[in-house]
């Protein structure tokens, strides 16, 4: 079965050191995740973003179930892109691609995520009702999260 794909692209007025350094600290995901998901880091902080890194959380994706989420960082180019992978959690397939390009004016921020759901009948309706909608949501959320985070006043290649 082919993936399903979702991508989203942003524009945040941050220096290339600065996105790096908020997107690759897994402490920050519960500021951008919606609090309905009761988004919370189970693992260790650790200061650095590696290959090979593994970081778990536990989450409330849908209907309030909680789950484990296990996912590990596969690719680093600091400070331009990184994959976190799931390893455990509520999809079959799930790579997440995080790139980040300066431009005029800040740093275009690009979300480029492959999933498969679990085997089961209808999952091409199944994603189409319930999954996309709801990680269009979940993405939405960050994209005004980040706005609120990063005002349009953010650019200081002192203070990554």
């Amino acid at each position: 079965m082919k993936p399903f794909m979702l991508e989203r692209k942003q524009i945040l007025p941050i220096s290339l050191d600065q996105a790096w350094s908020f997107f690759c600290d897994p402490g920050n995901l519960a500021r951008i995740t919606p609090p309905a998901m009761d988004f919370r880091m189970t693992s260790p902080h650790q200061d650095d973003t590696y290959a090979g890194q593994i970081i778990s959380y536990s989450i409330r994706p849908l209907f309030g179930i909680s789950m484990d989420w296990v996912t590990e960082i596969t690719h680093v180019d600091k400070p331009f892109f990184f994959v976190d992978e799931q390893r455990f959690g509520p999809y079959r397939f799930w790579h997440h691609q995080h790139r980040f390009r300066q431009i005029d004016g800040g740093v275009e921020m690009q979300d480029l995520v492959h999933y498969l759901l679990p085997h089961m009948q209808f999952t091409g309706l199944v994603n189409r009702l319930i999954v996309e909608p709801r990680l269009r949501k979940i993405f939405e959320f960050r994209h005004k999260a980040l706005l609120e985070i990063f005002p349009a006043h953010s650019i200081d290649d002192t203070n990554p």
